[in-house]
């Protein structure tokens, strides 16, 4: 619990209107996307710069007051929850463009600005962030780059961290360091700026980032291919890996998701086929319309039933919008939402969701899977009823299983939502207990008194390794 002689300090530096206080200004951050974590913080507080997170941070150090980090919440690995109290820092009031570098091709921004309204600033400009959460339209960019978030262009741009220069960021201890730079190459020491990326913030508090941009592709075309065989289209994901293509982006939805996307989208998605392909490529015009002829072919090679171009850009955006909906879709059918990220090769894609709907069946659980099937990240997806505990644990059963199935075909139990809570328990069984180690000592040079967002990333209990039969 906080002092009056802290609260007192909080609002000396950042002014009494951003320090919430009141139980129901504190209950707004007691939670985020992830269903069945909660967690009430003592105050919320939200710095206009560097120099105030600096001086709560050395307030909070001195105290030992837990810090979470938070964007906007949109995390599915219950990662800004305030599991021991402590202050939640927001980003309300830093959440400027600080410039657009057309020399270097870079933007460097602080940490609350909108992922979709940078990418719409620097579009006009004429050039291109690619990583594309389907939260990008609420999600923050300090967000993005605390989960290493990756989107649909995945495939062919990378995540997050492949966009990351520079970052400028606040020790647990208050101090104020740079890491990177507007540099094609720097190999000088350790990379700090990587080693943040993805860090949940646990490690420090990002405060400024500088990010890359590229060119903006000249043109972009979209295909839907049907199938009445799942295992047809996941193996047609590793053919057009393996022609030498690697498309823009490269979805699969099983027919559960396409059901809810259309029943909430109503764009005209078929939902009488087991699954679809929406796949877009972007690039010179010449080199897409020939890329799109190759992956046509392989498409129907591969038994698709049908394979449709869009006509329009209008038409492509209808597609790759109802894409985004996917989890909004499935979210409508009850009360509990559970979605999971387990990663393959893209080489194991057909056996991924083949093993998938055998767990789903085997713990009788209703699981709908959908994701980035080219860079092999699924995103099975179960709607339940939090209140019926028995169904809970048959829901927990199965995940196991996923996590476990995942990681024998070469995989991870996360691609892009990051670790938080959520996949704690099953962490070691990733990297191991050698793997955990290093990891904590990073954390405890960092951090020795844990106030930087703990609970996350590490469990207190690690759950037994299932073999999945």
């Amino acid at each position: 619990m906080l002092t009056s002689e802290t609260v007192s300090l909080f609002q000396d530096i950042v002014g009494s209107d951003n320090v919430i206080l009141s139980t129901t200004g504190r209950l707004v951050y007691s939670y985020d996307a992830t269903p069945n974590f909660q967690a009430m913080p003592d105050a919320v507080i939200a710095p206009r710069n560097t120099q105030e997170i600096s001086q709560i941070v050395k307030v909070c150090s001195k105290h030992k007051i837990p810090i979470i980090p938070r964007g906007s919440g949109t995390n599915l690995a219950a990662g800004t929850i305030p599991s021991q109290g402590g202050i939640v820092l927001l980003f309300k009031n830093m959440n400027d463009i600080l410039e657009i570098d057309e020399e270097n091709l870079t933007v460097s921004l602080q940490p609350g600005v909108i992922t979709l309204d940078m990418i719409k600033a620097v579009e006009k400009k004429g050039l291109f962030y690619p990583p594309d959460p389907s939260s990008m339209k609420i999600s923050t960019i300090g967000g993005n780059i605390n989960e290493n978030s990756g989107g649909l262009r995945g495939l062919k741009y990378g995540v997050t961290r492949d966009y990351v220069l520079a970052l400028e960021a606040v020790l647990p201890n208050g101090d104020i360091f740079r890491t990177g730079g507007k540099l094609a190459k720097d190999v000088a020491g350790y990379d700090l700026t990587r080693l943040l990326v993805g860090s949940e913030g646990t490690l420090a508090v990002i405060t400024e980032a500088t990010l890359k941009l590229v060119p903006m592709p000249a043109t972009k075309k979209t295909l839907l291919a049907l199938y009445q065989n799942m295992e047809a289209a996941a193996k047609t994901v590793s053919a057009i890996i393996a022609s030498k293509i690697i498309p823009a982006t490269l979805e699969f939805l099983d027919r559960p998701t396409l059901v809810a996307v259309e029943d909430f989208a109503k764009i005209g998605l078929p939902t009488d086929v087991e699954a679809v392909l929406l796949i877009e490529q972007d690039g010179s015009t010449e080199n897409v319309m020939n890329d799109i002829k190759i992956i046509e072919q392989i498409c129907k090679d591969e038994e698709a039933v049908s394979v449709q171009i869009a006509a329009t850009e209008t038409e492509a955006l209808a597609l790759t919008t109802a894409r985004r909906a996917a989890l909004s879709a499935l979210a409508r059918l009850k009360p509990t939402t559970i979605l999971e990220d387990a990663t393959v090769p893209r080489s194991e894609i057909a056996k991924m969701v083949k093993a998938i709907n055998e767990i789903a069946e085997k713990h009788q659980v209703p699981i709908a899977t959908f994701g980035h099937a080219g860079d092999g990240n699924l995103h099975p997806t179960c709607t339940t009823d939090a209140r019926d505990h028995e169904e809970m644990e048959r829901v927990e059963a199965a995940f196991e299983d996923i996590f476990a199935k995942a990681i024998e075909l070469g995989g991870t139990i996360t691609g892009e939502h990051g670790v938080g809570m959520m996949k704690a328990p099953y962490l070691e069984w990733k990297i191991g207990s050698e793997g955990i180690a290093i990891m904590k000592a990073i954390k405890h040079s960092f951090d020795p008194d844990n106030i930087m967002n703990p609970d996350k990333i590490f469990a207190k209990e690690t759950r037994k390794r299932v073999v999945v039969t």
